[in-house]
């Protein structure tokens, strides 16, 4: 995996003139103001006394003294509306390094000027190179077939030291949590012979081989049906075709000495979803490849992990790589199967499959916090269509009890906004419960209706409950004896850039919010 090396500056001038090895300057404003350095301001007033639209597209400016001849205005546009956040700089970064690459440049600069004095835009400069740097990722094929000079050209950026801190810090923190978003983007975005289950586990194992990562893979099917019952459940018509077996990716990051925080994460790793005997039809089936961003997230997150290796936690996390393909053996409504927690699950629809697969990952999981310092369990699914209606390219996040009261979904909803990856915030609340009521004594929870998501009412928030229920959570309330939190996160709709789930940019939703949550202020 290649990614550009990022390098702080303290000494602008000399990084911005021509002499230097730098070969393009990208400006990311909010208005045409003094930078300080004398070419780029010689530069906006030549073109400001000619050209009425400067400052309102990005455009590219000649200008000989500065590095590589190539000035690069990247306006964010207004910023001073209720409704303006810090995604303007990340948008306007993102097109200037792209009208940089077009031009030739293969090591830019990126400067960060005009950001408003309020909390809102305080990470202005790292959202702007995180945004750059979601601009210039090309999927993995891409790099694999075509190499990574010829797809990702730009090999090296140099951004602007911080004012306070450590430079190297600095940068090697964004360069980190880019190597996350990278992987993130890399399996989510996949086609599902290059992601399979069995391919996917590949990856993992190569990604962190010589790491701190302690990765064990489960790839014996009797082993899954034993111990991951639904999950081998969805998987049964796949199990005709050897390349496109389940898998279970286990990953466990524990930091030298004391621990003070646990957190546990379930992931989503579907490499393709047909509906299973609910079959995907009317061109509906398209883009079923990427219904594996949460795994991805997931597995994105312990790289970050890995490179920085932060003290005082443990990450235990757990992806179910499977396939739910339609065949003679596809599980079909109205099977009951008890779950690894013991629960007896009616299915309603083989199309919500990935929720049956959490199920069995959670309850796992849920084992190993018993004597885990502050522990708190999460799911990551790009799990249901209802989610990118009720909130359009948001991440929604859902707190149990528990949770709730430790206002973890709240914190993410605030530091998200912070950092350009924002959250919605929803409840669960009765109603989910009684839909997923079992109606006979023959079973305990109804994994679903028989409508999608999107034509039911709550389509996103009762599948938690079924979520808790099915892998024994709903045990460990606030009343309980044994709280645990539980959060509940679906990216249906913000994993993808404009919701286009067959042809958008994997977006690494919601990776950055939940490192800057967990591990940074």
């Amino acid at each position: 995996m290649t990614q550009p090396n990022l390098t702080c500056i303290d000494d602008l001038n000399s990084a911005c003139s021509a002499i230097s090895p730098w070969d393009a300057v990208i400006l990311v404003s909010s208005h045409i103001a003094e930078t300080g350095i004398e070419a780029i301001d010689r530069a906006l007033h030549q073109a400001s006394s000619t050209d009425m639209s400067l400052g309102k597209e990005t455009q590219l400016l000649i200008e000989p003294d500065l590095a590589g001849g190539r000035l690069i205005l990247a306006p964010t546009g207004p910023l001073d509306r209720d409704f303006d956040d810090v995604r303007r700089f990340a948008d306007a970064a993102g097109s200037g390094i792209l009208r940089a690459k077009r031009a030739g440049a293969k090591a830019p600069i990126i400067l960060v000027r005009g950001v408003p004095h309020h909390l809102a835009f305080a990470h202005a400069h790292e959202v702007s190179v995180l945004g750059a740097l979601q601009a210039l990722w090309q999927p993995l094929e891409a790099r694999e077939d075509l190499g990574d000079d010829t797809s990702e050209p730009i090999a090296r950026i140099a951004i602007e030291a911080p004012e306070n801190g450590e430079p190297d810090v600095f940068c090697d923190w964004l360069w980190a949590v880019e190597s996350g978003r990278r992987v993130t983007r890399d399996v989510a975005g996949a086609n599902p012979e290059r992601m399979s289950p069995p391919n996917m586990a590949t990856y993992c194992e190569a990604l962190f081989s010589d790491s701190c990562i302690q990765l064990e893979i489960i790839a014996d099917v009797e082993t899954i049906a034993q111990q991951y019952p639904l999950a081998y459940a969805v998987s049964r018509a796949s199990l005709a075709v050897p390349r496109h077996h389940p898998r279970i990716v286990r990953m466990k990051y524990v930091a030298d000495g004391i621990i003070n925080h646990s957190y546990f994460l379930a992931g989503k790793g579907l490499s393709y979803d047909t509906g299973g005997a609910d079959l995907k039809v009317g061109g509906h089936m398209a883009g079923m490849s990427r219904d594996k961003g949460g795994g991805a997230a997931v597995i994105g997150f312990m790289k970050f992990l890995n490179e920085v290796r932060p003290p005082g936690i443990q990450v235990i996390a757990e992806v179910g790589c499977v396939r739910n393909s339609v065949g003679a053996d596809s599980f079909v409504s109205d099977e009951i199967i008890r779950s690894h927690a013991g629960v007896r699950v009616r299915i309603g629809n083989t199309d919500a499959e990935g929720r049956l697969v959490l199920a069995d990952l959670l309850s796992h999981l849920r084992t190993q916090t018993v004597e885990a310092p502050n522990a708190h369990i999460m799911s990551i699914a790009t799990l249901t269509g209802h989610s990118g209606r009720a909130a359009g390219p948001y991440t929604i996040a859902m707190d149990n009890g528990p949770a709730c009261d430790a206002g973890f979904s709240a914190r993410l909803s605030e530091i998200g906004d912070l950092w350009g990856d924002p959250f919605e915030i929803s409840r669960l609340r009765r109603e989910d419960w009684a839909f997923v009521a079992p109606r006979s004594a023959a079973d305990d929870v109804l994994s679903a209706n028989n409508l999608p998501s999107t034509a039911t009412d709550r389509g996103h928030q009762y599948p938690m409950a079924f979520l808790s229920r099915a892998s024994g959570l709903d045990q460990h309330g606030r009343t309980s004896g044994v709280p645990i939190p539980y959060t509940h996160i679906d990216i249906g709709g913000s994993a993808y850039e404009s919701g286009d789930w067959q042809h958008g940019r994997p977006t690494a939703a919601p990776l950055t919010a939940l490192i800057a949550a967990l591990l940074r202020a």
